[in-house]
């Protein structure tokens, strides 16, 4: 008679699945059998410890100067490619995954472009994580200008990507872009010199004579360094559309140059009458400079117009200054002793009045909208050029270095290749009665192709992406996905690397100034598109109507001819 067999021991019960941060012996539990028992292992020799994979969102900021944007480009640095390259280094990545990221389940909450920064970006994506240390091994292989700021366990579906709800980013613009007069077309600074031998010296733009292309044979180089020599700014590309105008006033905002702030300030999550103070580095104006170059990291130079295209002069630069009847003259040229003219201030500002247009203009955005124009390599057939803006609005200044800029704020589902740049450049454009506000008439038709401006990379940083559905459903059992535990961080992060990035491009370079130059007819001809198309229209009516009378004349006529033969038929 053959043994009874023992009864099954009763199954074990299921471990919760909770956050990684909440749960830490989770973590620690060994990947493999021969881990866990340690078969074959020296018991002298310390074993390097190792983590079950965990499908975790990581939450970051960084500053975009010196790289080609988010995405992973090959040749090219990026912000993901160090990522990547950091997580293998702090042991996340397996050597097996190495370079390849879709084997962890890569992802990214958005595609920030070239320049662009980020306090509050979000990627996705199964690691090897401990509770402990993994944010600190990770930052200690990452540049000072990328920082993690924490990370939370999330469902295995999860995709940074997919789940993000909506976006919200930030344009910081200065004030002076929106003064019609500041800073005009380069032909129109040529004329007010009088001569086209001469090096200009735009003090709204930069500290330094710039050569103006067209009037002195070949353009020069990009800039170089500052005259302390600290973070010099590497040579970097110039967006093609840019281009000299032809077109503009001789007067300029001085507001850079004298550090002048003429409108009352505000600031991000401060009182209205308070600025921001920057971390001080060198001579001032360079702010945050040396913390973005303490790993070799160099600031990208994006002056945003063609016209930056310059060498810095050594030759000696004439005086010639004129008065005017409506504002003080604001443009000046070195004397031949090097001494300059101090600039007078503007009586420009952010008054009511121009809030109240400016965020008019801005809600021509708001709502679902063909954004074919305000994007490039997508055509206006493709269902991805709909896209939903949720809001956008400028209502507060901040002052950042002694120069005042517009908290410009927008939030949307997601956005394409330099949408939020386009959109901020062809607001300013009809802020700068360059372009008639009617323009938004046509702007999002299907059947209307028209070439939109796009503003500097430097003043725009993703602020937070939200992930409102998926915290809802996952309350109970998840941590939320958000920016709140690391509010504090991230303030941190943008007052010591992003905003004095954004404030020394425009003192060194005149980002902004420089590209105003370019806002005119000549370079934008569709910015009289309404006119021409009205023009046309008026036309086609003429010829219709001429067309009309010619076929009514010919009636008559006809009609002349055939009356004497009827009577004589009779």
């Amino acid at each position: 008679m053959a043994a009874a067999s023992p009864p099954p021991s009763p199954p074990s019960a299921k471990r919760p699945k909770m956050s990684s941060s909440s749960d830490p012996e989770a973590d620690a539990e060994p990947t493999s059998p021969s881990a866990a028992a340690g078969a074959g292992a020296d018991p002298g020799q310390p074993r390097r410890p190792r983590y079950k994979r965990r499908k975790v969102a990581i939450l970051l900021g960084y500053c975009g100067a010196g790289y080609q944007g988010m995405q992973k480009n090959p040749g090219a640095r990026t912000i993901e490619g160090d990522l990547e390259e950091a997580l293998y280094q702090a042991g996340a990545v397996p050597e097996a995954d190495r370079a390849a990221p879709r084997r962890y389940d890569w992802a990214r909450a958005a595609r920030t472009d070239k320049g662009v920064s980020a306090a509050a970006q979000v990627v996705s994506g199964r690691f090897y994580v401990d509770p402990p240390g993994f944010i600190d091994r990770l930052n200690a292989q990452l540049a000072p200008q990328i920082r993690a700021y924490g990370y939370v366990r999330v469902t295995n579906s999860f995709s940074a990507k997919k789940f993000c709800d909506r976006r919200r980013y930030l344009y910081l613009l200065p004030v002076f872009a929106l003064d019609p007069s500041a800073h005009p077309d380069r032909e129109a600074v040529m004329a007010s010199m009088g001569s086209g031998g001469e090096l200009t010296k735009c003090l709204e733009c930069s500290e330094r004579g710039r050569k103006v292309p067209g009037a002195m044979g070949r353009e020069g180089k990009l800039p170089s360094p500052g005259e302390n020599g600290a973070d010099a700014p590497v040579e970097g590309t110039v967006d093609s559309h840019d281009e000299s105008g032809s077109i503009g006033d001789v007067k300029c905002d001085p507001t850079i140059s004298d550090g002048g702030n003429t409108s009352a300030h505000g600031e991000l999550g401060l009182s209205s009458n308070e600025k921001l103070d920057l971390p001080a580095s060198g001579d001032g104006t360079e702010a945050g400079n040396a913390e973005l170059g303490s790993n070799g990291v160099p600031d990208a130079v994006h002056s945003g117009s063609a016209d930056a295209d310059a060498s810095i002069g050594n030759e000696e630069i004439k005086v010639e200054a004129t008065d005017t009847e409506e504002k003080v003259q604001c443009m000046d040229f070195e004397k031949s002793n090097g001494e300059g003219k101090p600039p007078t201030k503007s009586p420009f500002s952010y008054t009511n009045e121009v809030k109240e247009r400016f965020n008019r203009i801005l809600k021509y955005y708001v709502g679902t909208h063909n954004f074919h124009n305000f994007t490039t390599r997508t055509k206006a057939e493709d269902p991805a050029a709909k896209r939903f803006i949720i809001s956008f609005a400028a209502d507060r200044v901040v002052s950042l270095d002694g120069i005042d800029f517009i908290r410009c704020e927008v939030v949307g589902q997601s956005f394409m290749l330099h949408q939020i740049r386009k959109m901020i450049g062809l607001a300013v454009a009809v802020m700068r009665n360059c372009a008639p506000e009617s323009i938004y008439d046509v702007a999002f038709r299907k059947d209307v192709n028209l070439n939109v401006p796009t503003a500097p990379e430097v003043g725009l940083y993703l602020d937070e992406c939200m992930f409102t559905s998926y915290n809802k459903k996952w309350k109970d059992s998840h941590e939320a996905v958000s920016m709140e535990p690391y509010y504090e961080e991230a303030e941190e992060f943008k007052i010591k690397y992003i905003f004095p990035h954004i404030a020394a491009m425009e003192h060194k370079e005149g980002a902004v100034a420089l590209w105003l130059h370019s806002l005119n007819n000549r370079n934008y001809p569709d910015f009289r598109y309404m006119e021409t198309a009205c023009a046309e229209a008026k036309v086609g009516a003429e010829v219709a109507a001429d067309d009309e009378a010619k076929v009514g004349a010919e009636v008559d006529s006809i009609e002349e001819v055939q009356m004497p033969g009827d009577n004589v038929s009779e």
